[in-house]
């Protein structure tokens, strides 16, 4: 693994207890920054944070009250956030749109989506009154293509693409830049949530023939995250195995 230049940085991780997330949180640190890790739950982020050498906090990403005070808590801790890696996310049930559960819809928007505008909202104006910042957010390869029996979770993840090409748009005059990573699946706690058919069917649609390694992911992620990554922004970049179309 080849050491990226976070050196002195502040990262925030959100969902980085487990999973993808998680393998962002050690990629970060192990590339000098300082990592905070938010995440639903405080005790893993807790174990993670203290062999990072970081600082956690409990937050439910749907909660801006909860951001408020990680991000305060963070600041107080490591200092300024210069990294934003928005990765919180749930898969909600999986079923036709005829019979999806509204509150089930509406819980999966809450967090994947709505997370991810609370999150930047509540970074920015520190990256623009500092006139540096990276922000990353994970969608999904759903988001380009829409998965059947997963609509809410498509649906949520084709925002996260609009929303971070505006938010790019946006201060793309400034030096903060902001991204998305669109996966295929890893094969992490998030197939819990998941029915065997649903997983199966997503394996068939990689070309690859394998899921993505947690590894894979944040290699990408971590480069979006570090100052070398100077013009890209509002982008969208592809870890699919070959699965995706444009």
């Amino acid at each position: 693994m080849n050491r990226l230049d976070m050196q002195g940085r502040v990262a925030v991780v959100t969902g980085g207890a487990r999973g993808i997330g998680l393998a962002i949180a050690e990629r970060c640190a192990a590339s000098g920054a300082r990592v905070s890790i938010w995440d639903t739950d405080l005790g893993e982020a807790r174990q993670v944070a203290e062999r990072l050498g970081g600082f956690a906090a409990g937050v439910d990403v749907a909660d801006s009250a909860a951001i408020g005070a990680a991000l305060a808590g963070t600041e107080a801790a490591l200092g300024p956030v210069d990294i934003l890696v928005a990765n919180a996310g749930i898969t909600g049930p999986n079923g036709l749109v005829e019979d999806y559960p509204v509150e089930a819809w509406r819980r999966v928007i809450e967090v994947d989506l709505t997370g991810v505008f609370l999150c930047c909202r509540a970074v920015v104006p520190g990256m623009r009154a500092r006139n540096y910042g990276r922000i990353v957010n994970i969608a999904s390869i759903a988001g380009k293509e829409g998965n059947p029996n997963a609509a809410a979770y498509s649906a949520a993840k084709a925002g996260v693409i609009g929303f971070t090409k505006s938010l790019g748009k946006e201060l793309a005059a400034t030096a903060v830049r902001v991204n998305c990573v669109t996966p295929a699946a890893a094969a992490t706690d998030i197939f819990k949530q998941m029915t065997e058919q649903q997983i199966a069917y997503m394996l068939s649609k990689i070309p690859a023939g394998r899921f993505a390694a947690v590894e894979e992911i944040a290699a990408l992620v971590c480069w979006l995250a570090t100052e070398e990554c100077s013009f890209s922004t509002g982008g969208v970049f592809d870890v699919s195995g070959g699965r995706a179309t444009y």
